[in-house]
């Protein structure tokens, strides 16, 4: 989920979602509710992952990216759900939770 800035409706970067699988979704434009769901999680990567710490390389960052990402889908607890990390929102059992996990 992204805003609506310029970079975000560009044919490079609709490309770049396309060759990673990824489905490409708009906040709805003067909606502070839905931007600031994608600001928040832009703040918080920056935070937690991408200025966490010193890496030798950029490189070395992006390699960060998916450790990062799953804790943050499937084990950091976030506030506005109840302290429970986002996957819990779909409802898996525990069957499926650990089925699925990695």
């Amino acid at each position: 989920m992204t805003d609506n800035g310029s970079c975000y409706r560009s044919k490079t970067f609709r490309a770049a979602c396309k060759r990673l699988g990824l489905r490409q979704i708009f906040t709805k434009p003067y909606t502070p509710r839905t931007n600031g769901k994608a600001e928040r999680f832009i703040q918080t990567s920056l935070r937690e992952w991408a200025y966490a710490r010193a890496y030798n390389t950029s490189d070395e960052r992006t390699a960060e990216l998916p450790r990062w990402l799953h804790r943050y889908n499937w084990h950091r607890p976030h506030g506005s759900i109840g302290s429970k990390p986002p996957i819990s929102r779909l409802g898996l059992t525990e069957d499926n939770l650990l089925r699925l996990h990695s």
